[in-house]
């Protein structure tokens, strides 16, 4: 390429777009390598050229942030991105998750997302073989988190953070006494219109997810960690489900321990109304369905329809093919 004061200005705006972020900088010394590598290693460039260049492109919109590093030296980075770092990973997740979009379109598209911050970031955004189903709009709380969780996954560092759940009013309320989390991240993954964080816990060595609108307070620590051999994929397969089919009104009694788990799978507008100490009643749509019913089996005597009676019946004959099946009848 022609060295000339158009050809420089425009690369050395390649450089710092692509080369660095909040967490990337560059020196003088290491930018005037960078040119030379494209214009050749005869090529020179003077220091006061190319910080007048970097006011040029503060004139034209590009803003250079400057920070004193080590030795005295003078940093310099662009981060003023039309696309924050959970914006690009929400497009990436949305394209991954969409149906209709082949693998590869998807293929073609998900690098095109990545050019949009630093080759940094680039390689921190997810695999594509974690993503399954479309994500609803309910994550004010959530996209504060996703930097934090993504990133430690990058950089395997253990995160630390409270958890919690509602409560039978709806409140919010920490678990373990609002103690501290110290988890192992390995996967972020979009499943069931919910983001996910799956990692070790440190605590009994399990690996668990954890809803990123449950978690609050998050921070990276110092401490990193060594991923162990694990399938994610195998994980996600066993542990998230859905189902499909008509829409009809339901009553089903549960167990007050399973108060949160009716509120994940029909969220907090579910009406529900509490009939003594130990038990309360789910009124809400669901979608008739073998599905609904494994679901609702699976609590065994802790979950009891109540309504209506076609679904009373499907479980009723669900519970005699079972028993039939152990030789109970």
């Amino acid at each position: 390429m022609e060295l000339n004061n158009n050809t420089r200005l425009l690369q050395l705006q390649e450089i710092l777009s692509q080369e660095t972020d909040e967490y990337h900088e560059l020196s003088i010394k290491e930018i005037k390598e960078k040119l030379k590598f494209v214009f050749g290693s005869d090529a020179q460039f003077d220091n006061r050229t190319l910080k007048r260049d970097m006011e040029v492109l503060a004139e034209a919109g590009v803003e250079v942030i400057q920070n004193q590093g080590e030795f005295g030296r003078m940093m310099y980075s662009y981060q003023d991105r039309v696309f924050e770092t959970y914006h690009l990973r929400l497009l990436i997740d949305a394209v991954l998750s969409a149906k209709f979009i082949t693998e590869k379109e998807k293929k073609d598209l998900i690098p095109r997302i990545k050019q949009l911050t630093s080759k940094h970031i680039a390689k921190q955004l997810p695999d594509p073989v974690l993503f399954n189903q479309s994500a609803d709009d309910g994550y004010q709380l959530v996209k504060l988190n996703i930097d934090h969780v993504h990133r430690a996954i990058a950089e395997q560092t253990v995160l630390h953070y409270q958890y919690g759940k509602y409560n039978m009013k709806k409140e919010f309320e920490y678990n373990r006494e609002g103690s501290t989390y110290e988890v192992e991240p390995y996967a972020l993954i979009w499943q069931n219109d919910f983001y996910y964080l799956i990692g070790r816990f440190r605590g009994t060595g399990e690996m668990r997810h954890y809803r990123l609108d449950r978690i609050r307070n998050i921070r990276l620590s110092e401490e990193r960690f060594r991923k162990e051999d694990f399938n994610v994929q195998d994980y996600v397969d066993q542990s998230f489900h859905m189902f499909a089919g008509e829409d009809t009104w339901i009553k089903v009694q549960f167990h007050a321990s399973l108060l949160n788990v009716v509120l994940d799978r029909f969220g907090l507008e579910a009406s529900i109304q509490q009939v003594d100490e130990e038990h309360f009643i789910l009124s809400t749509k669901a979608k008739m369905s073998t599905g609904l019913v494994a679901w609702i089996m699976q609590w065994g005597q802790k979950a009891k329809v109540v309504s209506p009676e076609e679904l009373k019946e499907e479980v009723r004959e669900e519970v005699r093919a079972m028993g039939e099946g152990y030789g109970l009848i």
